[in-house]
């Protein structure tokens, strides 16, 4: 499964031909909470700038591959536990609680991965590392931007 930020830079064909190989040889999943995030671009940037079209563009391309049997949600148990999850890396980790909704989400993510028995696909080595470390029985393959 994908973290937003691998969809971001695949886009920008920013990740290891590594990454790519793996995305063109393994099935992908796909998350509501990516989906989301993804959307949320579509009411933050802004209209006049010039890129703004074509960033949408590809964004929604990217959106309508999503094959609808491969998108799901978190599971309500998840999404319970991502909340005590999320605030205790924030606790532990003395993250700035601005970055609270962002750390939500990824573990949202990490949690239904999990339950799932999915690999999370992420370059957010921040905020994955650390909710690996609290509850190290997830799968999180972390790559470096090309």
């Amino acid at each position: 499964m994908l973290d937003t930020c691998a969809y971001i830079d695949v886009l920008q064909g920013r990740t290891p031909q590594g990454v790519d190989d793996l995305l063109q040889a393994r099935i992908v999943n796909h998350s509501t909470v990516c989906l989301a995030e993804l959307t949320h671009l579509f009411g933050r940037l802004d209209p006049a700038h010039p890129g703004t079209k074509g960033v949408l563009r590809e964004i929604q391309h990217t959106i309508e591959d999503m094959p609808d049997h491969r998108l799901s949600s978190p599971s309500t148990m998840a999404m319970g536990e991502a909340g005590m999850l999320a605030g205790l890396v924030t606790r532990l980790s003395g993250s700035d609680p601005d970055n609270a909704p962002a750390l939500l989400n990824d573990a949202s993510l990490y949690l239904q991965a999990l339950e799932r028995g999915w690999i999370v696909v992420t370059r957010n080595l921040g905020d994955f590392d650390y909710l690996d470390q609290v509850l190290p029985a997830g799968r999180v393959l972390f790559y470096e931007r090309a």
